[in-house]
């Protein structure tokens, strides 16, 4: 990260820590008139001073007369100027006042101050006129003297002491003349704008802001805290970052109370504590100190309340200015959430919705209709409901009187808009959105400055120390990038780690506790996980001037991070982890280390395909150029690059690509090795998708016959062969095969990883779907329905993974006639699989088709037939005319056109549907069966029952057969043949066949 902090202007505080304040330049004046006045004023003050006794103040008053009439001859540029010369009019108009007022005793008290004002004023003129003297013509002089740094700053500096001054004198000229000149000049030394708020405030508390709104809640519990009759202390503490509206909450609760004696201490510096409680004693005539005020607080127990605001400062040691005592109360407002230790407390943050938009609303002077309610909400939103930042924004739109145009400016102008203060206020408050937090950072560490910034790169909820401690155990590994590149990130994370090489978390939470304290960041002590406010975490990226190396180091950060996680937690940690690579958007801009490797597989296991493709593609291209065809980086990118395509639904191209991998790596690394065994697991896979059953099974049956050789019985590969091989036995209608290996697989899963592991849930999830495939819904119900629990909890709503598991229970709520269940889960299911996957992948397809089926169960058969018609047209673009997916749509359709009486249509469909089920699966398999049952129904119906007959009777057979008598889809084979037998006049077959029924259900 950048160390040099570049040259500030105006009155900005400069930056520390090795931070880049960007400066936001506000937009100049454009009077033309203002020196006129000005220098009439200076005349005529000089004019009457040649008659006082007092010297110094003929001076000062002459020295700004010359100012002025210096600045005449800048012309073009003078308007740059002009702050700095109305101040010191306003001061000799001050000194002019009070010199006829109090004569003698104003003489003494402002003698130094003026002395010190005409010395300032002689520098100024003096560097004017001596960029004037220089060769270059008069508007190219002044333009190099605005524009030169070290004379802008040196500018800079007298304005702002000129200020000071003109608000010291505010002060000497209000503080009451019994004021010793000792006391007096305490005061003047001390900041003034602290000074003059704590003297005009004592007893006298400010009014809240005119357009106060909401917040009762707060309000509600601080009177409630405060009218509880007690013993002790009444200490309140409101806490939370800069601008949420804590002061005002304060002010709104003392304006409804009546509280006879309130005193508002400015608690940003000691000097400033001081200073209010010594005013306190002065003007209660009990002394002169602040120890006298806390004397007469802790004596006095009349009804008394202290505001101590802006206790931000965490070095500060607020309980030094607590009254000892067991009266009185107390308002604390701070930044620094360490203060809810002295009382109770209220974390102040963002407003309610409509409470915001109705403040906004009103600082725009705009009319609460409806349409300009609608469009404060959506700005609002944006705004993250910060009341500061509303304000704000209101200012701006009472000034354009643009409200719906206001957003497309906040979108291109975010910066500058939050750093502009208005002209206009309706409270006391100088700060703007961005300025409020900078003095926060300016306050920072390095270390904790820096991790401020990198954090601004990250997501602004889910940022874990855990990424950082992770990253430190970097083991650069072959396909690492360089040390070199990495320099930046490994510095960085060197300032918590040992010199053991250990991370300490000690020194981690320092830092980020230093951050805390100013409310800049958050962290949730139940997920151990820190968050940024949105805004705090757009403004500070905005504090590097070049954000480049910013980005590159917690790009690498995260990518040694990631290295370095094991591969069973990999698809937990995606989760968490997207949302920071997403913001990264996962590229590899130059001088940024190259990970993309790793951010391809973040992408791919939370199931975000079509970035992930984008990424693999680059590392292919990146491996194939710097590495050649057949090194094993290369065809380890390319078999990432075909997973993608696979999840994307995209089989052909991935069959083409894993078989290349396969070839490759049968040939360098022979059949035996680990990455061939991947490579022909991963070609089983295809063949499954493309309804190659037999092929897959063949294959599936080597790799577990070798994993088990390798790895034994219950390594975590083998266990993943065998559960591939039983979902390939699944398919082929070899139920009980497959629930063999999978009560194995899920046992061991769980015994091994756990129960709550996505293997373990996936196991599961398997074993669910042969319950259901064999008719035991309600044990696959109870098995699905954990599965989405767990899914839902450990990877979120929209995995990919969660809105499966959500359509495997859906099913199984069908199974079981709860047809209203299962629509409103496969509503949602198809709703979020468009979202992730797309218009056509598979997936959504099945989503679909799903949808469609319960659409026929709740008798919305012409819903149903428009989806079902969709399916089968996309299934036949996508998959060919004979997949097993093609194939199910077909049937599905078919069942729908019977439905709605076309039972030509079909039957056309179902002899089709039979015949290549037939070729491709087998007699015996359960979806030949299921066709061969749906077209003898469709016979019956047109009236061909010998045709219908012939089916059922074998249907029959092969369901006893492979399933038994007992098995529900055994009896429902009975009863339809039992009806066919009725239409054809066989009684005493018929008869037979009832008997048997009753048999096999009393059993």
């Amino acid at each position: 990260m950048s160390t040099t902090s570049p040259p500030t202007s105006g009155s900005a505080p400069p930056t520390t820590g090795g931070t880049i304040l960007r400066p936001f330049k506000a937009p100049p004046k454009l009077k033309s008139d203002w020196l006129a006045p000005a220098i009439l004023t200076a005349k005529t003050i000089t004019a009457a001073a040649e008659c006082a006794p007092f010297p110094y103040i003929k001076g000062v008053s002459g020295t700004v007369l010359i100012l002025l009439e210096t600045v005449v001859a800048v012309k073009k540029n003078r308007e740059d100027l002009e702050e700095l010369c109305n101040s010191t009019t306003e001061i000799i108009t001050i000194l002019h006042d009070q010199i006829k007022i109090h004569g003698n005793t104003a003489a003494v008290k402002f003698k130094g101050l003026c002395e010190e004002l005409e010395s300032y004023l002689k520098a100024v003129i003096f560097a004017i006129r001596n960029v004037q003297d220089q060769s270059k013509g008069l508007r190219g002089r002044v333009k190099e003297f605005l524009k030169s740094s070290s004379l802008t700053d040196e500018i800079a500096g007298y304005q702002t002491q000129i200020q000071g001054v003109c608000s010291k004198l505010k002060l000497m000229a209000i503080v009451e003349t019994n004021f010793k000149v000792d006391e007096i000049h305490a005061i003047v030394t001390a900041p003034s704008f602290a000074v003059v708020k704590a003297v005009q405030n004592i007893n006298n508390c400010p009014p809240p802001s005119r357009i106060f709104q909401g917040r009762q809640a707060i309000l509600d519990k601080m009177h409630q805290f405060f009218n509880t009759d007690s013993a002790e202390q009444h200490i309140y503490v409101l806490h939370g970052l800069g601008g949420a509206g804590k002061t005002q909450i304060a002010l709104k609760f003392i304006e409804q109370s009546s509280f006879p004696n309130v005193f508002l201490v400015d608690t940003s510096k000691i000097e400033t504590i001081a200073m209010a409680l010594k005013s306190i004693a002065v003007t209660k005539s009990v002394g002169n100190s602040a120890q006298d005020a806390l004397m007469w607080l802790q004596s006095n127990h009349n009804k008394w309340l202290l505001f101590f605001d802006n206790a931000d400062d965490p070095k500060i040691k607020l309980n030094d200015f607590l009254p000892k005592c067991s009266h009185g109360n107390i308002i604390i407002t701070s930044r620094n959430p360490e203060m809810r230790s002295y009382g109770a407390h209220t974390l102040v943050s963002d407003m309610e919705e409509a409470d915001a938009t109705t403040l906004l609303v009103r600082r725009a002077n705009k009319e609460s209709s409806e349409e300009n309610l609608q469009l404060a909400t959506e700005i609002v939103k944006e705004l993250y409901y910060l009341p500061l930042a509303i304000i704000q924004a209101g200012a701006f739109i009472s000034k354009s009187e643009d409200l719906e145009g206001y957003l497309a400016l906040y979108y291109s102008n975010r910066a500058r808009l939050l750093s502009e203060q208005a002209a206009q206020s309706h409270d006391d408050y100088a700060q703007t959105v961005f300025t409020t937090w900078q003095i926060s950072f300016d306050q920072l560490s390095q270390p904790a400055a820096t991790l401020l910034q990198l954090c601004s790169f990250l997501h602004c909820a889910g940022i874990s120390e855990d990424m950082f401690s992770t990253a430190s155990k970097y083991d650069f590994p072959s396909s690492s990038p360089p040390r070199e590149e990495l320099q930046e990130p490994l510095e960085f994370l060197s300032h918590f780690v040992e010199p053991t090489g250990e991370w300490n978390s000690l020194k981690f939470l320092d830092v980020t506790n230093e951050i805390k304290a100013y409310s800049l960041i958050s962290f949730d002590t139940k997920t151990k996980l820190f968050s940024i406010h949105p805004l705090v975490h757009a403004w500070s990226r905005s504090t590097l001037l070049d954000e480049e190396p910013g980005y590159s180091c917690i790009s690498s950060i995260l990518g040694m991070c990631i290295t370095e996680i094991p591969e069973s937690e990999i698809e937990l940690s995606s989760v968490r982890l997207i949302p920071h690579i997403i913001l990264l958007k996962g590229a590899n801009p130059d001088g940024v280390a190259d990970f993309r490797r790793v951010f391809w597989e973040i992408y791919y296991n939370a199931g975000n395909f079509r970035d992930a493709q984008g990424i693999a593609q680059q590392v292919v291209e990146k491996s194939q150029l710097l590495l050649g065809e057949d090194h094993p980086d290369t065809l380890s990118a390319m078999s990432n690059l075909a997973q993608t395509y696979y999840g994307l639904g995209k089989f052909q191209k991935a069959q083409e690509l894993k078989l290349l991998v396969l070839e490759k790596r049968t040939k360098i690394l022979g059949e035996d090795h680990p990455d061939t065994l991947e490579a022909m697991g991963n070609i089983a896979a295809i063949y499954s998708a493309l309804g190659e059953s037999q092929k897959a099974k063949e294959l599936k049956v080597l790799v577990l016959e070798k994993q088990r050789k390798l790895l034994g019985e219950y390594h975590q590969f083998t266990l993943r062969a065998m559960g591939n091989l039983a979902r390939t036995y699944s398919d082929l209608g070899e139920f009980q095969k497959a629930m063999e290996l999978e009560v194995l697989v899920l046992e061991k899963r769980t015994e091994l990883l756990g129960e709550d592991h996505p293997d373990t849930l996936a196991a599961m999830g398997n074993l669910a779907a042969t319950y259901s495939a064999i008719g035991q819904f309600q044990k696959a119900k109870e098995l699905k329905v954990l599965v989405l629990e767990k899914r839902r909890k450990l990877l979120g709503e929209y995995h990919p993974s969660t809105v499966r598991a959500m359509g495997n229970l859906a099913r199984t709520y069908f199974d079981l006639g709860e047809f209203q269940k299962a629509m409103e889960l496969e509503v949602l299911v198809l709703e979020k699989h468009t979202k992730l996957l797309g218009e056509d992948h598979p997936d959504k397809l099945e989503a679909l088709g799903n949808l469609a089926a319960t659409y026929s169960a709740l008798g919305q058969f012409q819903k149903a037939k428009e989806l079902k018609v969709l399916v089968l047209e996309k299934r036949r673009k996508l998959l060919g005319e004979y997949h097993p997916s093609t194939l199910r749509a077909m049937g599905n359709l078919a069942q729908t056109y019977s439905d709605l009486g076309e039972f030509q249509k079909a039957m056309e469909l179902e002899v089709l549907v039979l015949e290549k089920r037939t070729r491709f699966l087998g007699e015996d398999h359960p979806g030949t069966l299921l066709a061969m049952g749906n077209l003898a129904a469709t016979y019956f119906t047109l009236g061909d029952f010998n045709k219908a007959l012939s089916l059922e009777i074998e249907v029959l057979q092969k369901r006893r057969q492979l399933l038994g008598d007992k098995d529900p889809h055994t009896i429902l084979a009975m009863r339809n043949l039992a009806m066919t037998y009725q239409k054809l006049g066989k009684q005493e077959e018929r008869e037979e066949l009832e008997q048997l029924i009753k048999d096999t259900k009393s059993l």
